[in-house]
């Protein structure tokens, strides 16, 4: 096989986005479906997922808030009748959380964000894992943790705590699971330029009493290529990790992030 061959997704490969009404989840559903996936998609905006359906057509998309056990088997159970089985799940959905001193997080925003970003992925995988054992094309479970997974992040504690969670999680999974040849990875996004930034700049700067401005500056030079990521970014390595090119990785906990130091 060509070696350029090696870094394109098998076509015809059933993929499941969760989160993916926006943002990165919908930026990984567009890459998938332009590699010729079957691509199903779910989000708890039921606009969202209509502008999303306007916008890529071929997607299968379904409504579901992700930390609700129940919503996510039916999502599970209609993307095997759609797509006819699973050979990719991306557990990308998930939330910032509350920002402010772990003194002053609100109780019901601290279990929320932990339901949100950890638990989903558990229901996920409790549906999906089995589903994965039946195909043997090259199955895959791509998990989208954060450089917040690897950096302390002070006044972030609840999505901290959940991030690095997901890396433990994937690298437990990579061992139990590659026997029966899942591969098991988390992608690191680091600072992705878009609006949910926007809002994590505004909300840290008010917590620290800073401008805007301030606060973004700060950001970006804690980056070695002071620059933000984008969402292809992202995208471009659940590419690659779903290809033949990547059938040797699995247990990793790959940053995209442009080297953040610190945060």
């Amino acid at each position: 096989m060509n070696t350029l061959d090696l870094l394109k997704p098998r076509p015809g490969l059933r993929v499941l986005v969760s989160g993916a009404g926006a943002g990165i989840g919908a930026a990984i559903a567009d890459a998938f479906l332009q590699a010729d996936a079957k691509v199903y998609v779910c989000d708890v905006d039921p606009s969202a997922i209509e502008k999303a359906k306007a916008r890529m057509p071929a997607l299968n998309a379904g409504v579901a808030d992700v930390s609700n056990r129940e919503q996510v088997d039916s999502i599970i159970d209609d993307a095997r009748a759609k797509l006819g089985g699973l050979d990719i799940l991306v557990n990308n959905a998930g939330i910032a959380g509350p920002t402010g001193g772990v003194d002053a997080i609100d109780p019901d925003q601290w279990e929320r964000t932990i339901s949100t970003n950890l638990n989903s992925q558990y229901y996920f995988l409790r549906k999906a894992v089995p589903l994965l054992k039946e195909t043997s094309d090259c199955p895959a479970i791509i998990a989208m943790s954060s450089v917040a997974g690897r950096l302390g992040y002070a006044f972030r504690t609840p999505y901290a705590a959940t991030k690095w969670a997901i890396v433990g999680l994937v690298k437990s999974l990579a061992i139990e699971l590659g026997p029966s040849n899942i591969r098991v990875n988390a992608i690191l996004p680091g600072v992705v330029a878009g609006e949910r930034m926007d809002r994590v700049i505004s909300a840290r700067a008010e917590s620290l009493g800073l401008t805007y401005e301030a606060m973004r500056e700060e950001y970006l030079q804690k980056i070695s290529l002071h620059r933000m990521v984008t969402v292809d970014d992202i995208a471009a390595m659940a590419l690659f990790l779903a290809s033949p090119a990547g059938r040797n990785i699995s247990g990793q906990a790959i940053s995209v992030d442009g080297n953040v130091e610190y945060l």
